[in-house]
């Protein structure tokens, strides 16, 4: 598991990227098309990074939601080609595990699937209520 709990100090990003959105299934639909827009617009990949944004923005909305606070998601592209997605709900109580699904399971693979697309995830709790989960995407070679 490539798991971390601090963030790797970087130099300030050259693009940057922030929005908050409802908790809704829209909603993180609506952050998926806007990765792949602003990813597309500075001339980065967007596959594997709307995937990431897809899974992170669905677990927010499932796991991270308390009724009338919105999640938000960052994109921060610096200048070595680094990608940084972080998504930040509001329930820090409920910290992300990713675990083995039953082979014929419908759901429980989402941090796998973040896992194996990032090269660099974790967690960074708080300040209560909140968590932001986040991934790092390094420049291809």
């Amino acid at each position: 598991m490539n798991r971390e709990t601090t963030r790797t100090e970087r130099s300030a990003p050259t693009r940057e990227f922030t929005v908050l959105l409802s908790p809704t299934r829209r909603a993180a639909r609506l952050a998926r098309l806007l990765t792949t827009a602003h990813l597309g617009d500075w001339g980065l990949p967007t596959e594997a990074a709307a995937q990431i944004v897809a899974e992170l923005a669905n677990n927010a909305m499932l796991h991270g939601r308390l009724p009338g606070r919105d999640f938000r998601l960052r994109l921060a592209a610096h200048c070595d080609g680094l990608l940084r997605i972080e998504v930040t709900d509001t329930r820090g109580d409920r910290l992300p595990q990713p675990s083995a699904s039953a082979p014929d399971a419908e759901t429980g693979r989402g941090l796998l699937i973040v896992e194996a697309l990032a090269d660099r995830w974790g967690v960074i709790p708080g300040p209560l209520p909140r968590k932001t989960v986040w991934a790092e995407i390094d420049p291809a070679p």
